[in-house]
């Protein structure tokens, strides 16, 4: 895809938040330098490997939004590296930034200082908790703060963090929106902006029903597994006879109906759960009745019956088993040695990223981007290795 084309994005940011913005707008064609700290060994994710992996300087997990991107490695503590960073931003048109509070500063890569060379340049900046608030913002944390472990886990059970790091991703989807409405602001006035978003900001927001249970309702959310507050039977799991587990998500009073004529019961026998407000009063009771029934069929004909009666159902699957659906084939990025997988699925065909390049090594398009994207001369770029400000 090549809707951006023509835009220069210079990344100075690591681990997911701020990245997965970068291979966002990589993704749609754009030109994105990742500038990498020469000093700390690069984004730190890097070193964030599994036990036992076996990867060189791209980790599976740096694997997960680096695609598409060029990777130069440079000293930001030394005037020579910050004069590097300078001379990419003076034709950029949107920098991604992520630092610790008071670290831009420190570095002199901050917005107020490179908007002094260009003043048409969009700064994208993610942060914790708001560029006011000096505290670091990690999202196991921010999913403590924020609620999010207080609600997941069984009745009873411990608090639970989420198994992906998902205020980072709604993090990096809230700053693209940002940016985008800069970009279109940019197209009126020519002038550029500070687009900021915080952890703690987007984990809030993004309570949605949960956020208003309380707000509304005053309901405080509390552990209840996989179910749903208020819908059912929605979210609730419940075990076939050949032992695969289905969920399933009944959402209108409709549906239940059809679940019922499925299942083979009299509908006339169950009037106390005929509105979905009753199911939920009723929740433990109507799903002791559901789990006898279910577990009396074979998992893929009762699903076949389901789908055909527009009952939404599903087999919880493995991550292995995700990667087998041929609905997911199209959002996939593909190279010679990496698989990953796209951040933007908006009109995605899997032909739209066979040149795609895969997660670039620490330092690997340094000469180029020197060479080519700067016009620096070989001599200068030997001076720079030579003394350490480049790898």
């Amino acid at each position: 895809m090549n809707q951006l084309q023509d835009l220069r994005v210079i990344e100075l940011a690591s681990v997911l938040a701020g990245p997965s913005v970068g291979q966002f707008f990589a993704e749609l064609g754009a030109e994105v330098i990742k500038v990498e700290n020469l000093k700390s060994g690069g984004d730190v994710t890097r070193t964030w490997k599994l036990s036992g992996e076996q990867t060189d300087d791209r980790s599976a997990y740096f694997c997960s939004v680096n695609w598409g991107k060029k990777s130069i490695a440079i000293d930001l503590s030394t005037k020579e590296g910050r004069q590097i960073v300078y001379d990419l931003a003076k034709d950029a048109d949107i920098v991604i930034a992520s630092y610790k509070p008071g670290d831009a500063e420190k570095l002199k890569a901050d917005y107020q200082t490179l908007r002094q060379l260009n003043p048409q340049l969009i700064y994208g900046q993610i942060t914790g908790y708001g560029s006011a608030n000096p505290r670091v913002g990690y999202d196991a944390i921010i999913q403590a703060e924020a609620g999010f472990m207080s609600m997941n886990g069984e009745p009873g059970g411990r608090s639970l963090k989420m198994p992906v790091a998902l205020i980072d991703v709604l993090a990096g989807h809230h700053l693209k929106e940002g940016l985008l409405l800069a970009m279109l602001e940019k197209m009126k006035t020519g002038e550029g902006k500070l687009v900021e978003v915080s952890l703690i900001q987007a984990a809030v927001s993004s309570l949605v029903n949960q956020a208003t249970n309380w707000l509304v309702a005053k309901r405080l959310p509390a552990k209840q597994g996989s179910a749903h507050p208020n819908i059912a039977p929605y979210g609730d799991v419940f075990l076939t006879c050949d032992k695969k587990e289905l969920l399933l998500a009944v959402g209108t009073d409709r549906q239940f109906i059809d679940l019922c004529k499925i299942l083979g019961i009299d509908v006339g026998q169950v009037e106390r759960f005929t509105t979905n407000n009753l199911r939920v009063d009723f929740r433990s009771e109507l799903n002791d009745i559901l789990s006898n029934l279910i577990s009396k069929h074979h998992a893929s004909p009762l699903l076949a019956e389901l789908n055909a009666f527009k009952i939404p159902a599903g087999l919880i699957q493995s991550v292995e088993d995700v990667f087998r659906m041929p609905d997911i084939e199209s959002i996939l990025l593909k190279s010679q040695q990496f698989e990953g997988v796209k951040t933007y699925v908006g009109n995605a065909t899997s032909a739209d990223f066979s040149h795609f390049q895969p997660p670039p090594s620490l330092g690997g398009d340094t000469d180029e981007i020197l060479q080519k994207r700067l016009h620096y001369s070989p001599e200068t770029i030997k001076s720079l290795r030579g003394s350490g400000v480049i790898n």
